[in-house]
């Protein structure tokens, strides 16, 4: 039996519980490059939702909303990332636009 953690895409749980070696190997590499970071852990969040929102990957857009939120980011910190990428990208990034201000709201 599978656990439901909010915020995680159906996906990336399938991922977790159906490929538990494959899982613990992604989470492993995951934990290093954070530890290497030199950015605090408000900044990185915001910095991944701006990668996330210009990449159109939405599904994790939730969860890394509610992980910048617990490290302090305000609302306006929260959409000002998601959008960060509009010149570049153009509008791509708007699409995760009302999924973070969900997610934060919910929070």
């Amino acid at each position: 039996m599978s656990m439901t953690v909010p915020g995680v895409s159906p996906a990336f749980q399938s991922f977790l519980s159906q490929a538990p070696g494959h899982a613990r190997a992604w989470m492993t590499m995951v934990g290093g490059l954070e530890e290497a970071s030199r950015l605090d852990k408000k900044t990185d969040e915001l910095a991944y939702l701006a990668v996330l929102a210009a990449l159109g990957r939405e599904s994790g857009i939730a969860f890394h909303v509610a992980a910048a939120r617990e490290a302090g980011a305000s609302r306006e910190e929260v959409i000002s990332a998601v959008l960060l990428g509009l010149p570049a990208v153009g509008q791509l990034v708007i699409g995760a636009l009302p999924i973070a201000i969900e997610a934060y709201d919910a929070g």
